[in-house]
């Protein structure tokens, strides 16, 4: 099949291949995707999921491997991955830029999808719609892991389309590594196994089908249970996670189908057109029976186990979201396709009509769009306590963090408590194996503060509030000291953290114990105790 173009008159019309406009549907979306990506990608802030990956990437290999058998095993590989791009550098934009090359690809690799399930225009369209989306802007511009999984499932699912229409041993061993490199970027990513499987099953795949995929399946599996293992021995780490809800179900489909209304309701009914149209043959894989399931049973399988073991959070299906572009471009070509011949307008029309729709829709979501490039849309925003903490700490000054985990800022942004003494400290994250290093006892933190005239507290955000409790011995102890020995002289507060000057109680401190004094990040016992959960 080939396409012409007239030309000027006089001369002979020009022939494409019908590649040119396939290649088109797969470039144009990435183009899109990766200007949105870097369009502000520097926040001047970090939030607190940032922060963990600079403090662990910015560590040394053997350092981040001590970490990982203590703590945040399953970001492993990403960890390792960020390692070397940033070079121990603490920059938020380098963190950032691998997640922006991610969704750059993940838009290509939809668009690939609806190329190789329907047609160019679908291809196009759906890759569009994943690059406009602001979920997509979200994770495109967050320092973690979920946008470069995203890629790794939209590449799973369609080295899996290949398989189940030129099935191969070859092939099927390729979809069991990638489903594996992906899963270890983020284990929930093995839920795409499942996806496929009910793609197959409404397929109504032949036997043979179900072999190659049940092999890789198993591999995949198999190689992936080590991670899954060692990620269950520190299950602690996702305690905060509650039960979800339906409310927490609708949030998740309105943050995919997009905002207001106009958008989410045009999204969904052409998602039901896809549908409800014959897009499933015996033998092979449409578009609605590969993206239906992607879309659906992730998100769905892990709220259902979310019942009896909360594990739910909106970015750990993330990857599902390629689904919905797809449903939502197919529908559309699928009411053009319905259209009488004679109100049809030309292909060219429909395709560029497409796109100025999927416009509409971005400049409609605008504001969304700029919010997801604010200090506002993260829940932290640590440059500014940086920025606070600079202003006012000085060389020598000696710093109380309650709780601990206010180090992230130590670490993350040196300058701002560069020769500043860390009381409480007893072996920072990097020695110890943990993420925000190991407090020392009460016992020695009464003997440091008692050499203290004055105090910086560094109240993380929940600290800061009224109200705040903890069981940890350490923390009690620092509240308990501040209370009996000290007075707040001044204080300034950001929303992610407070500082207090604290003055002692009666006038100078009294003549310190030798060696009890405060130490510095950098000092460090000869032998650190690991971090307990």
């Amino acid at each position: 099949m080939r396409i012409s173009t007239d030309g000027p008159r006089g001369r002979t019309p020009r022939v494409l291949p019908v590649a040119a406009p396939a290649v088109t549907a797969v470039v144009l979306p990435g183009v899109v995707m990766l200007g949105l990506g870097l369009w502000g990608l520097d926040r001047g802030t970090i939030w607190r999921d940032e922060a963990a990956t600079i403090l662990v990437a910015t560590r040394s290999l053997p350092q981040i491997l001590h970490l990982l058998g203590n703590i945040d095993a399953v970001h492993g590989l990403y960890y390792v991955l960020i390692h070397f791009v940033l070079g121990g550098q603490t920059d938020a934009y380098l963190i950032r830029l691998p997640s922006v090359l991610g969704a750059t690809a993940a838009a290509c690799l939809v668009a690939a999808l609806g190329i190789r399930l329907a047609r160019p225009r679908v291809g196009l369209w759906a890759g569009l719609l994943y690059a406009a989306s602001p979920f997509t802007g979200y994770y495109a511009q967050e320092g973690r892991s979920y946008a470069i999984v995203a890629a790794g499932a939209a590449a799973a699912t369609l080295i899996f389309v290949h398989c189940v229409r030129r099935p191969s041993w070859p092939a099927w061993a390729g979809y069991a590594a990638l489903v594996t490199v992906t899963a270890w970027l983020h284990e929930f990513a093995v839920l795409v196994l499942v996806a496929h499987a009910v793609t197959l099953l409404v397929s109504r795949a032949a036997p043979v089908l179900w072999r190659g995929w049940a092999a890789a399946a198993a591999a995949a599996v198999l190689l992936v249970l080590p991670l899954a293992d060692e990620a269950r021995g520190q299950s602690f780490q996702v305690a905060w996670i509650r039960r979800p809800g339906w409310e927490d179900a609708e949030a998740l489909l309105r943050l995919a189908a997009g905002h207001p209304g106009a958008v989410f309701n045009t999204t969904l009914l052409l998602a039901a057109a896809a549908v409800l149209a014959p897009s499933v043959r015996r033998g092979t894989c449409g578009l609605a029976a590969v993206a239906l399931p992607l879309a659906v049973v992730p998100p769905a399988v892990l709220l259902t186990v979310s019942q009896w073991q909360p594990l739910y959070a909106p970015r750990y299906t993330f990857f599902a979201f390629a689904g919905l572009p797809l449903l939502a471009a197919a529908g559309a070509d699928s009411v053009l396709r319905r259209l009488p011949e004679r109100v049809r307008p030309p292909a060219y029309v429909q395709v560029t009509a497409g796109a100025a729709l999927i416009a509409v829709a971005f400049w409609a979501q605008f504001p969304a769009q700029l919010r997801e490039r604010s200090p506002e849309s993260r829940r932290d925003d640590f440059g500014a306590v940086a920025r606070m903490a600079e202003r006012h700490l000085r060389p020598g000054d000696a710093l109380l963090y309650v709780p601990k985990t206010g180090r992230r800022l130590t670490e993350t942004y040196p300058r701002a408590v560069a020769g500043v003494r860390d009381v409480a400290l007893r072996s920072t994250g990097a020695r110890s194996g943990t993420l925000y290093g190991v407090d020392t006892s009460p016992a020695e933190l009464r003997a440091r503060m008692a050499c203290l005239s004055r105090v910086w507290v560094l109240f993380d955000a929940e600290a800061g509030r009224p109200g705040w409790r903890t069981r940890s011995p350490v923390e009690l102890a620092k509240l308990a000291l501040l209370e009996r020995d000290f007075t707040p002289l001044t204080e300034s507060r950001r929303r992610s953290g407070l500082l207090r000057l604290y003055e002692r109680v009666g006038g100078p401190a009294p003549t310190c114990v030798a060696g009890a004094g405060p130490v510095t990040a950098t000092d460090t016992p000869t032998e650190p105790t690991p971090e307990s959960p």
